[in-house]
């Protein structure tokens, strides 16, 4: 059935997932192979004529790409949770499958968030940074030094409720946070989805929030773990941070345009809120040294590392395989975006 099928892949893969595809030999595979991004040139030349694709977070799916590819192609795999680097409208009026790795990075990315937490209570760059600058010496020991608000007894606000934010409270239930409050696409709705049985435990309150404002206003930590849509955009901006406690952090775990980075130095430059710990910001990975983020002690910025260990990027790039050769075959994919 893929007897002179062509594939392009975008990328050089894990050994584990690079023998997989290796094993379909009636396969026509046109890879990458560098682990570096892909040229667009390179993409659009080699796509002509593919009937799948295996691509990255940054290879940017869209009309170009499909009219080149022609109409031959049935199937694009993501190596990404996250799809927004595709039009989902030009796949579907297409009728071609998209497959992807939500599941995958579930528990690396809760583990991210609860350091990212942690780090930003704690002050841990703002400590860290004077280590390195041979600071800690002019530093003398007092009651106040390097303080921060605590993790036990913290109302978590979550905006998204989905499998990572649900894993991320699953971690924070034995630090003693006393109630969760989360905002959905539908506010004052219960959530859908009680992943892990958490809500039907019940061992705190966790509640739907009405509003933005509510959420906002009334959490300790805010952890950001919605889809980047054009409501979400900026949807966390200099109004968000009017209503937000002075000792609360804010966490994003998501997409770096759900908040107003803007907005986000201003909050922390004049202390409207305590701090913030970013594993996505808005234009990465173009931060220069010179970005007005990175003069604000109070935040913590990783360079999108939230799915970074070992075994979770070794079961991405296998599902994202997988995912692959079942859309050549008309099979089930491991995830399927509904489109």
């Amino acid at each position: 059935m893929l007897q002179n099928t062509k594939v392009v892949v975008t990328r050089q893969l894990i050994d584990e997932a690079q023998r997989l595809l290796d094993a379909n030999t009636d396969l026509e595979i046109v890879q990458w192979k560098s682990e570096k991004p892909c040229d667009r040139s390179w993409l659009l030349s080699n796509a002509k004529g593919a009937t799948g694709l295996l691509v990255m977070l940054n290879d940017k799916i869209d009309e170009e790409l499909l009219d080149t590819a022609g109409p031959q192609l049935k199937a694009i795999a993501s190596f990404s949770v996250g799809t927004d680097h595709v039009d989902r409208d030009a796949l579907k009026k297409r009728n071609i499958r998209l497959g992807y790795t939500p599941t995958a990075l579930t528990d690396a990315v809760a583990d991210l968030t609860v350091m990212l937490i942690l780090m930003a209570q704690r002050r841990a760059g703002e400590s860290m940074g004077k280590v390195i600058k041979g600071e800690w010496p002019q530093m003398p020991w007092h009651p106040l030094l390097m303080t921060g608000p605590q993790i036990r007894g913290a109302t978590v606000g979550f905006l998204g409720f989905g499998r990572i934010s649900q894993a991320s409270l699953q971690r924070l239930l034995p630090f003693g946070i006393k109630r969760v409050i989360y905002l959905t696409s539908q506010p004052g709705q219960p959530v859908k989805e009680d992943h892990f049985g958490l809500i039907k435990d019940g061992a705190i309150p966790i509640e739907p929030a009405k509003s933005w404002e509510q959420l906002a206003g009334e959490s300790d930590v805010v952890v950001i773990g919605c889809s980047l849509t054009p409501s979400t955009k900026h949807l966390v901006n200099t109004d968000f941070f009017a209503k937000m406690k002075k000792l609360a952090v804010i966490v994003n775990i998501a997409r770096g345009p759900v908040i107003d980075t803007n907005a986000l130095v201003d909050a922390l430059q004049n202390e409207k809120i305590f701090g913030a710990g970013l594993d996505v910001i808005e234009n990465e990975p173009n931060i220069q040294a010179d970005h007005p983020i990175l003069k604000q002690p109070r935040c913590v910025l990783v360079p999108h590392i939230g799915s970074a260990n070992i075994e979770t990027r070794a079961q991405m790039a296998e599902e994202s395989v997988e995912n692959l050769l079942a859309g050549l075959k008309g099979e089930a994919m491991v995830n399927e975006v509904e489109l």
